[in-house]
């Protein structure tokens, strides 16, 4: 919404939301509505839901996903490498053999998942964000018997 035509629109919107909850029984939870804006030009317009001003936020998680007001994955990446290594570290513990079909089916099943879930939303291209998730590759790759060395 960048015009305060834009702004209005929005706010009729909602309250035709609010029309259509009452009329249908389906009443919205307005604690869980939130608002976030994008942009530094953003007017950071109040909205409101039954006459409760909804909440600003400027990070939000939804279905495992961080979204935040100035669109950067690096909370997302974080939270994937560190899950990836926690997992690693399991393995590690757990798993004598360090045979590299045992550890890359491992791998494959375990880490590689959180490493990669969502990433068509969140695809990082910082190179510090790339680097978090290859060093958890890395990693993996160094608990691999054959692979000690080669790097």
């Amino acid at each position: 919404v960048g015009t305060s035509n834009g702004i209005d629109i929005l706010r009729k919107d909602l309250e035709a939301l609010n029309v259509w909850s009452g009329k249908w029984q389906m009443s919205f939870n307005v604690e869980k509505c939130k608002v976030m804006h994008f942009g530094k030009n953003n007017a950071k317009t109040e909205y409101m839901m039954n006459e409760h001003k909804l909440d600003e936020i400027k990070e939000e998680k939804d279905l495992g996903v961080i979204i935040s007001n100035d669109l950067k994955v690096g909370r997302q990446c974080d939270k994937a490498a560190n899950k990836g290594n926690q997992i690693l570290g399991l393995i590690k513990r757990t798993i004598i053999s360090r045979k590299k079909k045992v550890i890359l089916n491992l791998y494959k099943t375990l880490v590689r998942p959180h490493l990669e879930y969502c990433i068509q939303a969140w695809r990082p291209h910082l190179v510090r964000d790339i680097d978090k998730l290859e060093k958890v590759q890395r990693r993996a790759t160094r608990m691999i018997a054959e692979c000690r060395g080669q790097m």
